[in-house]
């Protein structure tokens, strides 16, 4: 029961025995650390957390005095590499051999993650129902200015004058296309049981038939990922417009690569809410990075670092992820850029 409590928790919690080797860890401990909890069973800590400031230190201490210890703001480096800011309470309990510590890490970089999630968030829905009222507004006027033009140019009997006309049709077609792509989506979604690969092997397809030149696409797939309930052809898009842009990214980098990653998380919070299960779908490539002076603007419709770019993509994409209760989000700096696609599993049911 209490086992079954603790892995409830959104709270990191790892009990060590007085080796510090690894006794207990709960699911978001797992998901925080990135490690399986039967591989790491018994493992020294320091083959968990590689680096700290004086976490091995402190642990010893509290076996030493009983007392309690807390650190704020600190970094670790983990057993693959990457690094977490955190808080984290050690604390003694005494059994009747030997003392044990339990560990509760607070996940820093998460908590402002969620909060900078929900903040973009709102502003992005504000953002687009602005734009998805501004666009009907402009939609009406542009199919009457376009029926006025065809019926001149049937009045008209000098072929010179139709030329006008032409181009009033053609450029209201432009533009009633233009106001249609920042719609989104006309058609209701069809949802099938699929598997996430086939998509992605369809994007990869695609990608490499348009990639001029040919660009070198990686896959690093999880095959235990289970099928999901969820329009195939809007998924498609969704991962289309991401890997396009990527490739569209590496025009001036002498060895151009794209990388699919596939994962299943666990306990991973989209907003206000906890997913005990989640897919996240990473597009990464190697190319100059996103600008700073986009970032926090990126998802927002006509937002663009191309000159010849809407800047519609990634704002339907986010649109269509929103409708299955996920996320897009990304990490960019100088030869690497990863949008994560999360997409949670219980919301299928």
């Amino acid at each position: 029961m209490s086992e079954h409590i603790l892995n409830n928790l959104s709270i990191a919690v790892l009990s060590l025995d007085h080796r510090l080797g690894l006794r207990f860890i709960n699911q978001s401990a797992e998901s925080l650390l990135e490690i399986s909890g039967k591989r790491a069973f018994n493992q020294h800590i320091s083959e968990i957390i590689v680096k700290s400031d004086d976490l091995e230190s402190i642990l010893f201490e509290a076996l030493q005095t009983g007392h309690k210890f807390t650190r704020r703001k600190v970094k670790l480096e983990l057993s693959n590499g990457h690094f977490i800011t955190c808080d984290y309470a050690v604390t003694p309990m005494n059994d009747d051999e030997w003392p044990q510590l339990l560990i509760e890490i607070y996940p820093l970089d998460r908590y402002l993650r969620i909060d900078r999630d929900e903040s973009l968030t709102s502003h992005q829905e504000i953002t687009r129902q602005m734009i998805r009222g501004l666009a009907h507004e402009i939609k009406n006027p542009l199919g009457g200015i376009r029926g006025s033009a065809q019926l001149l140019e049937r009045e008209l009997n000098n072929e010179e004058l139709s030329q006008y006309t032409d181009i009033i049709i053609s450029e209201t077609d432009r533009l009633t296309s233009l106001v249609d792509r920042l719609l989104g989506p006309k058609v209701l979604p069809n949802p099938k049981d699929i598997n996430i690969h086939e998509v992605l092997e369809r994007v990869r397809k695609l990608i490499e038939l348009e990639a001029s030149p040919p660009i070198k696409i990686e896959r690093d797939y999880d095959p235990s990922i289970p099928n999901i309930n969820i329009d195939p052809e809007l998924l498609v898009q969704v991962f289309l417009n991401i890997a396009r842009n990527a490739m569209q990214s590496l025009d001036e980098v002498i060895i151009p690569q794209l990388t699919f990653v596939t994962r299943v998380e666990r306990l991973f919070t989209v907003g206000a809410r906890q997913h005990k299960i989640v897919i996240k779908v990473d597009i990464i490539d190697n190319g100059q990075g996103i600008p700073e002076t986009l970032k926090e603007h990126l998802f927002f419709p006509m937002i663009s670092g191309r000159s010849s770019g809407t800047g519609l993509g990634l704002s339907v994409a986010q649109s269509i992820i929103h409708q299955y209760q996920g996320m897009i989000e990304f990490e960019s700096e100088p030869g690497r850029t990863a949008f994560s696609v999360i997409i949670p599993l219980e919301q299928q049911q």
